[in-house]
């Protein structure tokens, strides 16, 4: 009795870690979250890179959609030569498993959206998760000479909106935050606060959350 018991625990925490693969969640993603995609389509996905063939398939508009890389914890697609998504599985603790998307869109300047989800795609609220995001101000430092403050100025004037690219790491559970804002600045500003610019920030995933190490 006490060995038909622990078999079945076994069997239960087997199936919930199969549960908690970055492909068996991809497969059960609801079609609301992949407007895109059809089932068939990721399906597809996953037998073609399986088979070690280039995992293209035609989406729902006709157009060309390419899976990138899978592993157990990671996924990244490219819906379309203009957008990116990614998915990354990760721990809250020895057992359960969030998901985090990223899905980036450059249209010109790449700009990205982030969610959280369970592993049955209930959606978490961001907060919980990745508290905040970085600012104009977390990419560009003001000089200490005051010599150049007016340029400063006058280029800063050009950073008023933050544009983000985020990029899970496939390896590490780090997210990177790449600031994209002065690929929209006119280039004089940009040389101008190149000195006093800062590209990109790493986020790690610790006690649940996305947090500056």
């Amino acid at each position: 009795m006490k060995k038909t018991f622990v078999s079945i625990l076994l069997l239960c925490a087997t199936v919930v870690l199969c549960a908690q693969s970055a492909k068996s969640c991809f497969k059960n993603l609801p079609d609301s979250l992949a407007p895109l995609l059809t089932s068939v389509n990721r399906a597809d996905f996953i037998d073609f890179l399986e088979s070690n063939m280039k995992a293209e398939v035609t989406n729902r508009f006709g157009g060309k959609s390419e899976m990138k890389m899978m592993t157990d914890d990671y996924i990244l697609i490219q819906p379309t030569p203009q957008s990116t998504w990614q998915m990354k599985l990760l721990p809250l603790n020895d057992s359960v498993k969030v998901v985090c998307t990223v899905s980036t869109v450059s249209a010109p300047v790449s700009d990205s959206r982030f969610c959280f989800y369970t592993t049955d795609w209930q959606e978490l609220p961001l907060v919980c998760h990745l508290p905040s995001l970085p600012g104009v101000d977390d990419f560009i430092t003001q000089p200490a000479d005051t010599t150049p403050l007016f340029a400063y100025q006058e280029a800063r004037r050009q950073a008023d909106i933050c544009f983000l690219k985020a990029e899970l790491s496939p390896t590490e559970p780090v997210l990177t935050f790449i600031f994209t804002t002065p690929d929209y600045m006119e280039k004089e500003a940009v040389e101008t606060l190149k000195p006093y610019l800062r590209r990109s920030m790493k986020y790690v995933w610790k006690e649940g959350r996305f947090t500056l190490p």
